[in-house]
């Protein structure tokens, strides 16, 4: 293993397992400082005890450069690659082979720490052939939400993109804000020439059952909406937060009748819907997406949380609508 591809491979590991971003690019920036270096230049700094002279380069990256250069795989890459999850049940497993895709990613237009391109390649080589871009609306400021005038120079970098990485395909998407009054926090315009709309709650969580009830309906009911994202806004870890109160039977019927799909959120931290939602839902026929919310290229590897929940509640196959194809995907979305 070169040393370049070690120092990635733990960056990607460890925003797999949701370390800090600081750690993550002090591997990341090494590899960058390593891939500007001869071999030749590399083994004679290496040789002469220099590595730490170069901008990135500290005593665990050193270490890391090093064993990689001898030959071995580095201890701490052995280290992360032993602590992976283990593999899901055999009904989560077959899932997992069956999704083609991802509806649910950030890049570093918003809030994710990644360029789309990077993203994208990450997507590809974790199986899919195509993923959707959501980044974030423009309400969502602490999250650098896009304005109309950045998601528009956003298409036309999907359009440049998607040309470098066929047949592997970006659709273009958002996930947009549903506001106060139950309204989508962008142009109508814009939301019409997306391939995939995720309406997602983000504010005033705590807002009374009928009222968050009667906002999430009016977002189910726009003619853009095809996903609803992470329904309860609950966190699960750290200090957590609460999952917000709605008449749950009258949002996920209306999800069934307007052909929205419930997300299946599988970010560690929300793993949303909580299962007796996910079975509720089940229950009165929608159709499912099981979503990574990935910030990062490591965190694509999350979906197979969410499967094992679909699998969990007995989510037949044929309900979810990202185990389908690019094009039948997109017929989907469009049909509503």
């Amino acid at each position: 293993m070169r040393p370049a591809e070690a120092l990635e491979r733990i960056a990607y590991l460890l925003e797999r397992g949701r370390e800090a971003p600081y750690r993550v690019r002090a591997f990341r920036n090494a590899a960058a400082t390593i891939k500007e270096l001869s071999d030749a230049e590399l083994s004679a700094r290496a040789a002469a005890g220099r590595l730490r002279d170069l901008p990135g380069i500290g005593e665990k990256t050193e270490v890391v450069v090093l064993e990689a250069l001898a030959g071995t795989v580095p201890g701490y890459l052995r280290e992360l690659e032993g602590n992976l999850d283990p593999a899901e049940d055999e009904r989560a497993k077959a899932i997992r082979a069956a999704l083609t895709g991802d509806c649910h990613m950030h890049s570093d237009w918003s809030d994710g720490g990644s360029p789309i391109l990077e993203m994208a390649v990450a997507a590809r080589q974790v199986g899919h052939s195509w993923v959707a871009l959501t980044d974030h609306s423009p309400r969502l400021t602490v999250a650098k939400g896009l304005s109309p005038e950045r998601l528009r120079r956003q298409l036309e970098v999907v359009k440049e993109l998607n040309l470098e990485l066929a047949p592997f395909r970006i659709l273009t998407g958002i996930e947009v804000d549903i506001l106060d009054d139950g309204s989508l926090d962008q142009e109508d315009g814009l939301l019409r020439e997306l391939d995939v709309v995720v309406a997602s709650v983000h504010s005033k969580l705590r807002q009374e059952s009928e009222g968050m009830t009667a906002r999430m309906l009016a977002a189910i009911a726009n003619p853009h909406t095809n996903i609803l994202g992470h329904c309860t806004g609950r966190l699960v870890v750290g200090r957590g937060r609460p999952e917000s109160t709605f008449d749950a039977e009258r949002v996920f019927a209306a999800c069934a009748e307007h052909n929205v799909a419930v997300e299946i959120n599988s970010r560690p931290e929300r793993l949303d819907p909580p299962k007796r939602l996910l079975a509720l839902a089940r229950a009165l026929g929608c159709t499912f997406c099981i979503d990574t919310d990935a910030h990062a290229p490591g965190q694509l590897e999350w979906q197979t949380y969410g499967c094992d929940r679909a699998a969990t509640c007995d989510v037949p196959l044929e309900r979810i609508v990202n185990a389908k194809t690019a094009d039948e995907f997109l017929a989907w979305a469009h049909a509503k």
